[in-house]
């Protein structure tokens, strides 16, 4: 059965007029999560995508984050088989995001944790704004905090964004960071002053860019230009600090694929340790945690 199309809105006049916008919307859950459905609706999506599209905004129905994340019960329960699927499954998804014929970006309104900002930096660029709550909401990449690694293209996307000593060390320990600290480390492209702004902002900012090149990978990563020889030397430096850690180790595993394989070998990578470290008793004990906070919360 073909899924159901996420929203798409289209700005059919003014200084936006041709502009696409995409909902990410999941009305079963009080945040949006990365799960095999969405990534079918996001899928859906995209194919509706008409080629003469003037741009792409990527946003989020959800006020309180922006996407929460992958499906953590579909990473710690499936079998390894139907993982490495659910993963390579999402970065083909994200790889067409990654290839529209006109330039995109995502407004980012709140939390934007994992497989979250995985998909907002497969747009060519991030526009963010303060949340509507007014508390500073968190970005990155915290999966080695729960023993995992990223598994769709993080280690190679947010080196590339930021200084890439600190993108690389944060994304080796899951440690995250707070709106106003990922503004001021040049994350985002351009910061809407107010919450009901992101959206105009956004438009504006994209409407103003010219397409990248489209060769198969996204248009910020650390393989373009001169950037490898510096995200190289970034991962020597962070290597000495991470030692013996597992999680650590595989995302410098896949930085190093990047740089000297390509895009598609750090996917790769990502993939393979991403279904080799969710068995590790580190992982398991660190997910489970994690769900009795959720339902002690819930």
């Amino acid at each position: 059965m073909t899924a159901q199309p996420l929203p798409v809105e289209r700005d059919d006049r003014g200084e936006h007029e041709g502009v696409l916008t995409i909902r990410l919307e999941q009305a079963d859950r009080p945040v949006v999560v990365l799960d095999h459905a969405l990534m079918q609706r996001l899928e859906a999506a995209l194919a509706t995508i008409p080629a003469d599209a003037r741009a792409v905004v990527l946003a989020s129905a959800s006020e309180r984050a922006f996407v929460a994340g992958a499906d953590l019960r579909a990473i710690s329960e499936l079998s390894d088989d139907q993982l490495d699927r659910y993963l390579a499954y999402g970065q083909r998804v994200f790889g067409v995001l990654s290839q529209l014929p006109c330039p995109t970006v995502a407004a980012i309104n709140g939390a934007a944790l994992g497989g979250g900002l995985e998909l907002a930096m497969h747009c060519d660029g991030l526009i963010a704004s303060p949340s509507p709550s007014g508390k500073p909401y968190q970005v990155g990449l915290p999966e080695a905090s729960l023993g995992l690694c990223p598994g769709w293209g993080g280690t190679n996307l947010l080196p590339a964004r930021m200084d890439p000593v600190e993108a690389i060390r944060r994304t080796a320990t899951g440690k995250t960071m707070a709106f106003d600290e990922a503004a001021e480390a040049g994350l985002f492209d351009d910061v809407a002053a107010m919450p009901d702004e992101l959206l105009g902002t956004a438009k504006s900012w994209v409407c103003a860019q010219k397409t990248p090149k489209r060769d198969g990978a996204p248009s910020r990563w650390i393989g373009r230009g001169d950037s490898a020889a510096a995200v190289v030397a970034a991962a020597d430096e962070v290597r000495g600090e991470i030692g013996s850690n597992l999680p650590g180790r595989a995302v410098l595993d896949a930085v190093d694929a990047g740089t000297a394989r390509g895009w598609q070998a750090a996917l790769d990578a990502e993939r393979e340790r991403l279904v080799s470290l969710r068995r590790t008793p580190a992982a398991v004990d660190a997910i489970r945690a994690f769900f009795e906070r959720t339902a002690k919360k819930g």
